[in-house]
Parts: C-alpha cells; sequence; structure tokens
C-alpha cells in the first residue's frame, strides 16, 4: 500500500480505538458510512426486505412498547427499534434471561462482550458470580428474570448514557408492567441512578428497601454492587451478602 495511503488508514484505525471499538463482530466488513439500501418513514421501524421470514405473530407498525401484551411481543418490538444509537454498533440484542413468571426482577447496566455474542445479559463473568450469589440464597435461573437498562453492548464496556438509557426506558417500563415481580434487583450504580431517579451512590441506596412505583402498584426494591465490581474488588462481596439475606428473608418470610 503506498505511504499517501498508509497514514488515513492508521489514522482511521486510531479513532475506532479511542471510540472503544475492540473486536469484530462479523464475518464480513460492513460499511457502515454507507447509505442505506432502503429505509422505512416510520421513525424506529426498519424496511421489510423482500424473502424476510414472516413474524410468528405480526406487530403493527407502529405499534408502541406500551401496547405489548406478552414479554416476547415486547422483544420483538425491542428487536425492531432503532432509536437507540447503540444497536449500530452491537452484534445482538440482550433482551432478557429467565423465568417470564419470576416473583424476582433483577436490572443491570448493560450488556458486555460475552453478553452481546450470546445475546443474553450475564452470562460472561459478572454473570457467573451472579448466579453463584443467588444460588446462595436458594434461587435459580428458573426463578428470577434479568434484564438491563439498555439492551444493546455500549463499545469498550464503557456506562450507558443517560440518553442511550432514555431510548430504552419506555420498553424496561412496559418490562416491569407485564413481569409485575415482587422484588426488584438493581444492580449496580448505574442502573440504581436511573430506576430511582436520584444522584445518590450505590453505597448509600444499596442495603434498604426502596419503591418502584409502576402503574397503580409499588414495588420493593433493593439496590446492591454489581457484580462486576465485585470481581475487581472482592473484600465488597460482604456488603452484597447482606443484601441478598435482605432478599431472602423478604421473599421466604410468612
Amino acid at each position: 500500500m503506498a505511504a499517501s495511503r498508509v497514514e488515513p488508514a492508521q489514522a482511521l484505525l486510531d479513532w475506532y480505538r479511542a471510540m472503544g471499538v475492540d473486536e469484530a463482530i462479523g464475518e464480513e466488513p460492513v460499511n457502515h458510512f454507507a447509505a442505506p439500501a432502503s429505509f422505512d418513514l416510520k421513525p424506529g421501524r426498519t424496511a421489510t426486505t423482500a424473502g424476510a421470514k414472516p413474524r410468528a405473530k405480526p406487530l403493527a407498525d407502529d405499534c408502541s412498547p406500551e401496547e405489548a401484551e406478552t414479554l416476547a411481543d415486547l422483544e420483538q418490538l425491542a428487536g425492531q427499534f432503532e432509536g437507540c444509537a447503540l444497536k449500530r454498533t452491537a452484534k445482538n440484542l440482550c433482551f432478557a434471561r429467565g423465568s417470564d413468571k419470576a416473583r424476582v426482577m433483577l436490572i443491570g447496566e448493560a450488556p458486555g462482550r460475552d453478553e452481546d455474542l450470546q445475546g443474553k445479559p450475564f452470562v460472561g463473568r459478572a454473570g457467573k458470580l451472579l448466579d453463584l450469589m443467588l444460588a446462595s440464597i436458594g434461587l435459580t435461573e428458573d426463578d428470577v428474570y434479568i434484564t438491563n437498562t439498555v439492551y444493546w453492548r455500549p463499545p469498550g464496556n464503557r456506562t450507558p448514557t443517560p440518553l442511550e438509557i432514555e431510548s430504552c426506558a419506555p420498553f424496561l417500563k412496559r418490562q416491569i408492567e407485564l413481569l409485575n415481580p415482587g422484588i426488584i434487583v438493581l444492580l449496580g450504580n448505574a442502573a440504581a441512578k436511573s430506576m430511582l431517579g436520584t444522584s445518590q451512590g450505590i453505597m448509600r441506596l444499596r442495603g434498604k428497601w426502596l419503591v418502584y412505583e409502576s402503574g397503580e402498584r409499588d414495588i420493593p426494591v433493593i439496590a446492591t454492587l454489581h457484580p462486576a465490581y465485585l470481581l475487581r474488588n472482592p473484600a465488597e462481596k460482604r456488603l452484597s451478602w447482606r443484601d441478598m439475606l435482605m432478599i431472602k428473608q423478604a421473599l421466604y418470610k410468612k
């Protein structure tokens, strides 16, 4: 390659690195600067391409999250949603894992690399620790429902911006309404602040019962430390253990 072409290419790679692009997520290169081949004038919906597999349960193009009647419908709408910029750099939608009849709903911050590859939240190292934490109080994946404040991985695993969280908020709000859990557990600082609408940090919020207003019902909420934080600061597991015991007491009290 001529020297005159190497420098611009290197500058572009340096810019990608600065923006948090740390891996290839497809087998073939994609020109994200090219104009789309086709588009739909309805905001938030992609065009239907010829030969596309029909939906098992068709939803109206202008259907909003509030109109979703099931969690499966809501996941389908989230997959169609184009209003969150994170979708353009992520490989997969990470909507939820667990039971749609769970009494306990856990909400984290955002998917990471492993989650992006598998299309499920909390499946990497932090997810394995979370599973162990839940098992310590007698809960399995069949007993809980796990999601995040955003459904796509932020580049470089950075913290999602308030705008990115806000764009996914209508879906998360409807997720909570449809699941109607008995308890919500907020994992980490970002989730606690955004869901509770507060500027207080996780160390002030954790270890006590708070309230999330969902429709006509107030749902008990407890915030605790994010498993990824515990991997970096194992001494703080003692605090999360106290939070787990509070959850266990609330679930099994007579």
